[in-house]
């Protein structure tokens, strides 16, 4: 492989049935900075909502399409089961349980794994996220100035996922001899951990195996795919010849305007995406206003009164 490393996680993309109140929760509850309120551009029926830092910044990145009708997630195995997010500290965890206690959010109790904690916590329809502390000072992604939340506690971007998956084998085969990633250790008989890049929560995936359970049935709350980053569109073509050369079933460059992306499904069903960091959520749209108004990329602009006249309004409301 001629290609650099995959630089850590991207974006992830899920499925919410309810913009509105993803919307308020993710801003108001999670304090995410709603950088860009777009549509599925494969779909422009539907909005994709990207929650993020400050920026937007490859990263930090959380996705939502929104599908009104989808009916609620029947969990299982093959599936990404669950979607980390950083944040400073350990004091930062206490600040969440005692805010989520208050705000009526599910969650467990603050846990410890070697040098590193978590709280595990689910959003309104069942999404299952994880927030952990990451005081490392390398780390890219700044909370949003204007976030209910204090800085000093703020969410600044993905942290580990986890894939659960009835046969560990096909997709640590995908992970490290396609994708690159390295073993790191054996967490248990059935976990698995692997990172790309310098490593580091934001780089991290949770391989487990569930050879008992049945196969998930998602819906809303459940996740879509994992995007993985990737420097640069010249990096991407690198790697577009690669899965080709390599025959690994792929979709070819796809223009999504704010990056570039290929996207490939492993035989477990987990669907991966290398994403570009650029050109970024600020191609059309300045600093000050993301978020705001429906963006729409070039090639759908024209389409903008019928794509408007099919979506609910939705606005960005701050709670105090």
């Amino acid at each position: 492989m001629d290609m650099l490393p995959l630089i850590g996680h991207h974006h992830v993309s899920a499925i919410t049935a309810d913009a509105k109140n993803n919307v308020d929760f993710y801003t108001n509850v999670l304090g995410m900075r709603l950088v860009k309120k777009t549509v599925n551009q494969d779909d422009p029926s539907m909005y994709h909502l990207f929650y993020a830092d400050e920026r937007g910044i490859p990263g930090t990145e959380l996705t939502f399409f929104e599908i009104p009708l989808a009916g609620r997630t029947y969990r299982g195995t093959n599936s990404i089961s669950r979607t980390g997010l950083r944040v400073p500290s350990y004091e930062a965890l206490s600040y969440w349980s005692e805010r989520f206690s208050r705000l009526g959010v599910s969650h467990e109790g603050i846990q410890t794994e070697g040098e590193r904690s978590s709280l595990l916590f689910e959003d309104f329809e069942g999404q299952r996220l994880l927030l952990v502390a990451d005081e490392r000072t390398d780390n890219d992604g700044k909370p949003w100035v204007h976030s209910p939340v204090p800085e000093q506690y703020g969410i600044y971007g993905l942290g580990p996922m986890e894939i659960t998956v009835s046969d560990r084998t096909i997709t640590a085969n995908v992970l490290t001899n396609i994708f690159g990633f390295r073993l790191d250790r054996e967490v248990s008989n059935s976990t698995s951990l692997y990172v790309t890049g310098r490593g580091g929560a934001g780089a991290e995936i949770y391989l487990k195996e569930d050879t008992e359970s049945h196969k998930e049935r998602p819906g809303r709350g459940s996740v879509h795919h994992v995007a993985f980053r990737v420097r640069s569109e010249e990096e991407l073509g690198k790697w577009e010849n690669w899965l080709s050369a390599n025959r690994v079933a792929h979709s070819g460059i796809v223009e999504r305007y704010y990056f570039q992306s290929i996207y490939t499904r492993d035989r477990n069903g987990i669907l991966f995406e290398l994403a570009t960091d650029g050109p970024g959520f600020e191609a059309d749209e300045p600093y000050e206003s993301l978020g705001q108004r429906l963006a729409l990329p070039p090639y759908l602009e024209a389409k903008r009164g019928e794509i408007e006249a099919k979506l609910r309004p939705l606005f960005v409301k701050r709670e105090e």
